[in-house]
């Protein structure tokens, strides 16, 4: 192993994720290397901060990012036992409940 091996070893590589208000979400920026989080961090602000503002920034080593296997994604897709969820049932609530509300009065009314 030469020297230059041995330093690139020493390097890892970290994501950089910024957040331009305090309610926007976080979105990527670019990847670094670096030989820690703290250096990650310092040269995130010194490339980012520059560019543009930001509230908040993250650093991430590439490492510790575990991604679903493609053999399991197939999981994500969605399930059609669903339904009861969806908010396509509700377009007609108010003809429904105004029906429910004419059979109980008439019933009320015939009833007296």
């Amino acid at each position: 192993m030469t020297s230059g091996d041995k330093e690139k070893k020493d390097f890892f590589v970290f994501e950089v994720f910024s957040q331009k208000s305090p309610t926007a979400h976080f979105v990527h920026q670019f990847s670094l290397l670096a030989p820690n989080h703290e250096v990650a961090m310092s040269m995130a602000r010194e490339n980012f901060l520059r560019r543009e503002p930001c509230v908040n920034l993250w650093v991430v080593k590439r490492d510790d990012i575990w991604v679903l296997p493609p053999e399991q994604r197939r999981y994500l897709e969605k399930l059609d036992n669903k339904s009861y969820r969806e908010t396509k049932g509700y377009g007609d609530l108010q003809s429904k409940w105004r029906r429910h509300k004419e059979r109980f009065e008439k019933k009320n009314a015939s009833g007296k």
